[in-house]
């Protein structure tokens, strides 16, 4: 294929607060095998650290980055934005603390061309540096941690329900409307969610990675998956089919868990759920290879610190929705 054969590409990054790996993200955009020059726009929002001066910086130092503002902080805004900015054929999102494999884009434009799909995307791969770190990797990596998405543990390629990141087909993604503005998480499953409604193929490609940095504390951990539950319960408000067995499983798990705390003041044999599933937990943490004794007992706080925040945030999301409902009732 000449050069002129291939479509033109526009990489748009939603940032905030990405000081420590913008300059390696974007180092790893630069480095892509694509055979044609592509365009990379940096939409800032507002932020505590330097990740402005980094990326006017960035800017200066290659004409192909360009900078705009995101005044709303949200990822969706921001990706909107950029995506508005630019004029690229394929649209491939990146976050500030991802790191693309060499021949990422241009893997996924071959795999657009060749099945037809309107987004392409591969496995997040996770890579911790300190011993939490680690212990979060193999949690999200894990079919007990996160479900078994075929993104976070891998699988056949194929048509899935969602990708990680994801690179879209400009025209079938305009179609459709781009990121809902109004979810601050969940909005590119969203957003898959109308391109298969409207006819559309997601694809996972398991030969695209992209390295992931992982939440460095529980705080951090239990703040991001709460709000991860928090937004899928508004995008099953405004989706209700799209909810996954695999999706329930951590609501279920709170709900019994927490039923069953409240229900021992009456009857103390109720505590055999939460120490079943404790013991479980411990089970599933020390039989991980590969891992050290100290990854191994981090584990046993982060596994059901990740289900019992998404299960919490997606009850009250859904129990807020309902006290709303009935005032206005």
């Amino acid at each position: 294929m000449s050069h002129s054969e291939w479509p033109t590409v526009s990489v748009v990054m939603p940032i905030r607060n990405e000081a420590t790996y913008l300059e390696q993200s974007v180092q790893s955009i630069l480095l892509q095998t694509y055979p044609r020059e592509f365009d990379i726009c940096l939409a800032v929002a507002p932020s505590s650290d330097a990740t402005e001066a980094i990326a006017q910086r960035l800017s200066a130092q290659n004409n192909r980055i360009s900078v705009i503002e995101n005044p709303s902080g949200r990822t969706a805004g921001g990706l909107n934005a950029a995506i508005a900015h630019t004029k690229g054929e394929i649209v491939v999102r990146v976050d500030g603390h991802a790191t693309l494999s060499p021949d990422y884009i241009l893997n996924a434009v071959k795999t657009l061309r060749s099945t037809g799909a309107a987004n392409v995307g591969g496995i997040q791969r996770p890579i911790g540096h300190s011993v939490f770190e680690r212990a979060v990797a193999r949690a999200m990596t894990s079919k007990f941690g996160t479900g078994g998405s075929k993104f976070h543990v891998g699988g056949q390629a194929g048509p899935t329900d969602s990708v990680y990141l994801g690179v879209f087909d400009r025209s079938r993604a305009e179609k459709v409307g781009w990121f809902d503005e109004r979810l601050i998480r969940n909005q590119d499953y969203e957003l898959n969610i109308r391109l298969r409604r409207d006819g559309a193929t997601i694809w996972f490609d398991p030969n695209l990675w992209v390295d992931y940095q992982p939440r460095s504390s529980l705080s951090q951990l239990a703040r991001q998956y709460f709000q991860y539950g928090w937004w899928k319960a508004k995008v099953v408000c405004l989706h209700p089919s799209s909810l996954r067995l695999r999706q329930s499983a951590p609501v279920l798990v709170t709900v019994v868990l927490l039923c069953s705390l409240a229900i021992s003041v009456i009857n103390p044999l109720s505590l055999l759920l939460p120490l079943l599933y404790g013991l479980i937990t411990m089970t599933v943490s020390f039989s991980q290879p590969r891992l050290s004794l100290a990854e191994r007992l981090a584990l046993i706080l982060i596994l059901p610190t990740m289900h019992l925040t998404w299960g919490l945030g997606f009850t009250l999301s859904m129990f807020s929705r309902k006290l709303k409902a009935a005032s206005r009732g």
